[in-house]
């Protein structure tokens, strides 16, 4: 019995040990030849690391081939973790060298990671001093970094790229994918510890380079346009300021620039608005009077006006329930519509679009690209603000005739004025013209594309002609060429505040024309927002810029010039006199409007410091003897201030309740009304002296039958 029993157990042992043999068999068998290539691959993929290496980046040259941005050699700081023996001390020599901070460097030399960057793009002093501490785990690794051989020129257009090879703002974003290159491979053998494995694998896929760009720009009118801008900034520290440089036969830009600026190499030192946003092609404005080249090329293509129709200007025209001025006092009376042009004529121009009607003038609008991107290759273009069609009024024609209730951007209109410079073609603009290879191959040409006709040839010359009498008789004298014959249009206007309306004492200098008149080579642009110091005429202040640019590039070019071209006598409004002794007024607690109203009256200028409606200081004082033409700074700031601080009591005759209160509140004061309809009397009198906080009392009465009507403001040309 106990014999059989030991049997029966040594049996059921013997079918157990083969049925876990045959199991083993079975498993051994899954892995080896089932499961065995996904086996094998994990098995290499921990043992077998990749190291992307990273390719060179494309070089950015200008149209003659002189290289503006290129990559220069640089060495990145990484660590292999597992392979740092002593991590307390490598931590402090690294970060003495890089000038980072020990606990950081430690945390990165610790992580749990086969690879990991500790600094990238060094110096050359930097990874010298790095390889000469010789620490296990801690190598250097080539990669390359962005070099801008110009500093700052042309920095909006190039942008800058980012640690990782990839572009960030301008060409460098716009054309990343072509000057990006394509990354390679450095592939090691290690063990699960992480150390190389002796005679282990070791291959290099090498990186391809990126394709170099062309661009159209060309470094020496760009020169000529930084230049004018860096006097610009000097002489009126305006807000900001703006010049493109275009030909207009195929598109291509020679120079675009902007103020402020920054320095690729070093755009993080730069505000982020700077870098961020380019005026030239982002930043919103009401042309003023620039717009008016459109106004008279729809008139003259749909034949409602020619030449030699006569106009008569009494100094305003009265459209709805508004009176629209004409910047001349009085008017011009009788005149041609070549005079309209000529002098900038607001109700000339006004007449020629009401004419035409809404939907007519809205053709041109629209065929001439406003409230559309032109299709510039670079990021952040603006396509601007228009009033739809089928809700604007005629007092809104009235008002966008003259380069009002529209805002545009600078390369809209250059590219407006080319399609009158070319013959009645739009271009798109453009800044890149070949793409090639980094062996120098041609990849890609970037041909011009000229996606309508707006005018006839015909038209566009008779315009061309007009706006030429701008630039020998009109406002436009001071953009004079010497030996070429100069087309041009110049264009003042107020500052929009951000709540609508327009803001006291701020506005808008431009001029823009093209040159010769009978071939043209060049469009350009001046435009500055906010120039201090009391000059802000376009005449005055964007087209003496505009003759700088324009006669240096011209020449530069070759452009040959025609003799016996005479610049005209200047008109009477830009004729300098000689200073004369004025006394200041004082203007502290005055709103801005009053007191710029006061110092131009004196014949001063002046500078505004701060932000505000409201004066809080001057300099020179009130009552100080000085030369007409003097500078005053005013210094503003927005609202009231507490204390014990008397303010001067405006004048608030004429005005309803509501303009009433908003003006007393600017400078500090409350209303108490009596009645209704316009102001008639008020206690205290104005230019009493009254504490801040105080309260006016004013009485109001309903206004007599013939009262003067409102009037919309129109700047000077």
């Amino acid at each position: 019995m106990t014999e059989i029993v030991v049997r029966k157990r040594l049996t059921q042992l013997l079918f157990l040990v083969a049925f876990i043999t045959l199991l083993l068999i079975g498993r051994l068998t899954w892995l080896q030849i089932v499961r065995s290539e996904e086996l094998e691959q994990g098995a290499r993929e921990n043992r077998i690391r990749h190291i992307e290496v990273e390719a060179r980046r494309g070089d950015i040259c200008d149209r003659n081939g002189k290289v503006l941005v290129t990559s220069v050699s640089c060495e990145s700081v990484v660590a292999m973790p597992a392979q740092v023996t002593q991590p307390e001390e490598t931590a402090e020599k690294l970060a003495a060298v890089l000038k980072m901070d020990k606990e950081e460097v430690y945390r990165r030399i610790t992580r749990r990671q086969s690879f990991i960057w500790v600094k990238r793009k060094v110096d050359f002093e930097t990874s010298k001093q790095v390889r000469a501490l010789r620490l296990n785990g801690i190598e250097l690794i080539e990669e390359s970094r962005r070099q801008y051989n110009r500093e700052a020129l042309a920095a909006h257009v190039l942008g800058f790229a980012g640690v990782d090879n990839q572009g960030l703002t301008g060409i460098e974003m716009t054309y990343d994918k072509e000057l990006r290159g394509t990354p390679g491979q450095i592939v090691i053998e290690q063990d699960a510890a992480g150390r190389d494995i002796p005679t282990a694998l070791h291959q290099l896929k090498p990186p391809v380079s990126g394709n170099n760009l062309i661009l159209t720009i060309d470094e020496t009118v760009q020169y000529f346009a930084e230049r004018e801008l860096d006097k610009i900034v000097d002489t009126y520290q305006p807000a900001s300021a703006a010049i493109i440089v275009m030909d207009p036969k195929s598109g291509e830009i020679l120079a675009l620039g902007n103020r402020p600026t920054f320095t690729p190499d070093r755009w993080r030192e730069a505000p982020r608005a700077v870098w961020d946003r380019n005026p030239a092609i982002w930043q919103l404005y009401e042309p003023g009077s620039t717009y008016k080249i459109i106004t008279a090329a729809a008139g003259l293509s749909e034949g409602t006006v020619k030449p030699e129709d006569p106009f008569f200007c009494p100094g305003f025209v009265k459209v709805a329930d508004r009176n629209i001025r004409c910047w001349k006092a009085g008017g011009h009376g009788s005149l041609s519509f070549a005079k309209v042009v000529e002098n900038s004529c607001n109700p000339g121009f006004i007449k020629v679009a009401l004419d035409l009607g809404r939907d007519r003038f809205y053709k041109y609008v629209k065929l001439f690209g406003f409230g559309q991107p032109t299709g510039i290759d670079l990021p952040g273009e603006a396509k601007g603000i228009l009033i739809p069609q089928d809700k604007a009024t005629n007092l809104n024609i009235a008002t966008m005739a003259i380069g009002q209730s529209i805002a545009i951007t600078p390369v809209q209109l250059v590219v407006a004025m080319a399609a009158i410079a070319n013959g009645g073609e739009l271009v798109r603009p453009h800044l890149v013209r070949q793409v090639t290879s980094h062996d120098g191959k041609v990849v890609r040409v970037i041909e011009p594309e000229r996606p309508a006709r707006v005018i006839t040839a015909d038209k566009a010359r008779e315009l061309g002609k007009l706006l030429e009498s701008v630039v020998v008789n009109g406002t436009g004298v001071n953009a004079y060429l010497d030996g070429y014959r100069t087309a041009g249009k110049t264009g003042t206007a107020q500052v929009v505040g951000p709540s609508g309306g327009y803001v006291a004492g701020r506005y808008v200098a431009s001029f823009i024309g093209f040159a010769p008149v009978d071939d043209p080579r060049l469009v350009t642009l001046v435009v500055i927002w906010e120039p201090q110091g009391g000059l802000y005429y376009g005449g005055v202040v964007a087209a003496p810029v505009f003759k700088a640019v324009m006669q240096d590039a011209l020449r530069y070019l070759g452009v040959p010039q025609q003799a016996g071209l005479e610049k005209p006598e200047e008109p009477w409004y830009l004729i300098e006199s000689e200073p004369e002794p004025v006394t200041v007024p004082g203007v502290v607690n005055l709103p801005l409007e009053e007191a710029v109203a006061s110092l131009k009256a004196a014949g001063l200028s002046f500078t505004l410091r701060g932000e505000g409606d409201v004066v809080r200081a001057q300099v020179p004082q009130g009552g100080a003897t000085v030369l007409s033409g003097t500078r005053v700074v005013l210094q503003l700031k927005a609202g009231p201030e507490n204390g014990k601080v008397e303010v001067t009591v405006p004048d608030l005759t004429g005005l309803t309740i509501k303009d009433a209160a908003i003006l007393l509140e600017k400078v500090g004061l409350t209303l108490t009304p009596s009645g209704s309809g316009i102001a008639v009397e008020q206690q205290p009198a104005p230019k009493t002296k009254l504490r801040r906080g105080g309260s006016v009392k004013v009485e109001f009465n309903p206004p007599e039958e013939h009262t003067e009507e409102q009037e919309l403001m129109v700047l000077h040309p």
